[in-house]
């Protein structure tokens, strides 16, 4: 049990420690990570409760699961609310992939008319297509002029990014970076723990690189991706439009790398959970 506990406190620094950083970056304390960690202890032992079916665990219950004292179990009276946006509903975000997708048949759509004839491209199109018409395409035109990813001159747009990543607006980037990463997180915690068939969870990793073929393996990878996600946007889209009455889940699907100066034995090899 000692070991146990100790193996899963070094996991768990391995995996805070880029969240400590970014805290720290951003001007957070260990007040606020205290508060914030605290609320999270709660919650997830909220959930073990639940999961065992018991709907409303008691505050004994919950400072034994979380090893809180009652009165910071009492402390947190009322949810809080996140200040962050969920990143899967955004039309921005859609409108850009679906037009991504045109890209890949046709060049040529990467400048397109804001509003065209019955038979022809136009972003006014596209736009009602990734919102499903429930957002006007002038309030989408303006977010993506505001982010940057668009140019609009003489009642055309032309796309200027390769991916829906809104590098000029800090709050839908760090929700990105909670979302994906949690996802992430979360198929390795659940084949770590075995709540279901294994799910796809790899790396692949070397020492003693050149710094520069660091960025040319980077480089593949991207130029891969970009082949693979057209492929699943197609998917999926289907899946979204065929879904009928048949229970429904959600699915995010990733890909990282990461390089760095660094001064270990050499070596390659393969990583999963």
């Amino acid at each position: 049990m000692d070991n146990r506990l100790a193996w899963a406190q070094a996991a768990c620094a391995r995996i805070m420690r880029p969240v400590i950083r970014l805290a720290l970056a951003m001007g957070l304390k260990h007040p606020h990570l205290e508060e914030l960690l605290r609320d999270l202890l709660l919650d997830e032992a909220h959930r073990l409760w639940r999961a065992q079916g018991v709907k409303a665990p008691n505050i004994s219950q919950l400072s034994v699961t979380t090893g809180l004292n009652r009165k910071a179990v009492t402390a947190k009276v009322r949810e809080t609310a996140d200040p962050l946006p969920n990143t899967d509903v955004s039309p921005a975000a859609k409108t850009v992939t679906l037009w991504l997708q045109f890209l890949s048949d046709d060049p040529a759509y990467r400048r397109l008319p804001i509003m065209g004839d019955a038979g022809t491209p136009s972003f006014e199109k596209l736009a009602r297509e990734g919102s499903r018409g429930n957002v006007h395409h002038r309030a989408i035109l303006d977010e993506l002029v505001r982010l940057e990813m668009v140019d609009e001159v003489d009642g055309h747009v032309e796309l200027k990014a390769d991916a829906f990543v809104p590098a000029q607006d800090l709050r839908s980037m760090l929700a990105f970076l909670g979302d994906n990463s949690r996802d992430h997180l979360l198929a390795a915690v659940s084949n770590i723990l075995g709540e279901r068939p294994p799910m796809l969870e790899r790396s692949v990793y070397a020492n003693g690189v050149a710094i520069e073929d660091c960025e040319s393996i980077h480089e593949l990878v991207r130029q891969r991706w970009s082949t693979l996600h057209h492929e699943l946007v197609d998917k999926m889209t289907h899946a979204v439009d065929t879904a009928g009455d048949s229970p429904l889940g959600r699915i995010r699907v990733g890909i990282y790398t990461y390089f760095e100066s660094a001064v270990k034995p050499s070596g390659t090899g393969d990583g999963e959970s």
